[in-house]
């Protein structure tokens, strides 16, 4: 592990790649909350599109990921509060898109566009600088002002809107800075795993956390230290073996949600015998309507 402290561009990517998963699962929460895990796909792909412009203008290209990425999520939230087409066609729009639209502007941008989008799609994490890890510093930090400071609000918005309107919360305005928020996020984790992986861990973290936590908070601050911890075994496991970064730390975080999730149902299954003979108590009222069965 010394020698990995022994290159600054090491040094870069550990801190980089801990700030990313740290504030990945932040958001990751309220998208799985709200049953849209695969935004972060979705606002990916158009990211891409993003990046392809700043390709083809000759700026540069985390700007113009950040602008289209942002423009994006708001797209994806004014169709799922407007429009007439349901969320998973509208993500699927997004995908189809993104995808698109960054392929062939990146034709248009010419050959040395192509190789570059390499390092976009999958990450360059290697190649973090000090004025990167400055811009990241800064975005993270306002990530986790909004998904932290704001978490209370942000919950009650993605577990029941209609009462966080008759609560008088700003519904709207809280459902726009989730979604700027999450498109920042993706922007800048980008540089950690790539276009194409970032959902996993703004997802996987918080998939492994609710196996053993239980609530909100408790299932927030466990997804944001397994990320964390995911993040500096997957930089530690590509300088051991030689492989890319991102992908690493994707596959430490899936043997992690595989291992915890194995873990769970051996505890439960010992624990079953014991529930099962202890007598069951009568569901309330409320649970059998729910389940649209009337009372006994």
């Amino acid at each position: 592990m010394s020698s990995l402290f022994g290159y600054e561009f090491l040094r870069n990517a550990l801190i980089g790649a801990l700030v990313i998963g740290l504030i990945a699962p932040a958001v990751g929460i309220y998208l799985v909350q709200r049953r849209m895990s695969l935004i972060g796909d979705g606002i990916g792909h158009v990211a891409l599109t993003g990046v392809a412009v700043g390709f083809l203008t000759g700026t540069s290209p985390v700007l113009t990921a950040v602008i289209v990425a942002a423009a994006g999520a708001i797209t994806i939230e004014l169709l799922r509060e407007h429009g007439r087409l349901s969320g998973d066609i509208a993500l699927a729009l997004l995908f189809y898109g993104g995808i698109a639209g960054g392929v062939l502007l990146v034709g248009l941008a010419g050959d040395k566009s192509n190789a570059n989008l390499l390092s976009y799609l999958f990450g360059s994490l290697l190649t973090t600088s000090q004025s990167d890890l400055a811009v990241i510093g800064v975005l993270s930090a306002a990530v986790l002002l909004v998904t932290v400071g704001a978490r209370p609000w942000l919950f009650a918005v993605c577990q029941d809107e209609e009462y966080a309107k008759v609560a008088g919360l700003p519904v709207r305005l809280l459902n726009m800075t989730l979604a700027l928020t999450a498109a920042v996020t993706i922007t800048v984790a980008m540089r950690a795993v790539g276009l194409l992986l970032v959902s996993a861990l703004m997802v996987v973290p918080v998939a492994t956390a609710q196996q053993v936590a239980r609530g909100f908070a408790a299932t927030m601050f466990g997804a944001m230290a397994i990320g964390v911890a995911a993040a500096g075994s997957g930089v530690y496991v590509s300088f051991a073996l030689n492989v890319a970064p991102g992908a690493a730390i994707v596959v430490v975080a899936l043997a992690v949600f595989v291992i915890v999730a194995a873990a769970a149902a051996v505890t439960n299954r010992l624990h079953a015998p014991r529930a099962a003979g202890a007598p069951a108590s009568p569901e309330p009222p409320d649970v059998a309507l729910a389940e649209g069965r009337s009372e006994p």
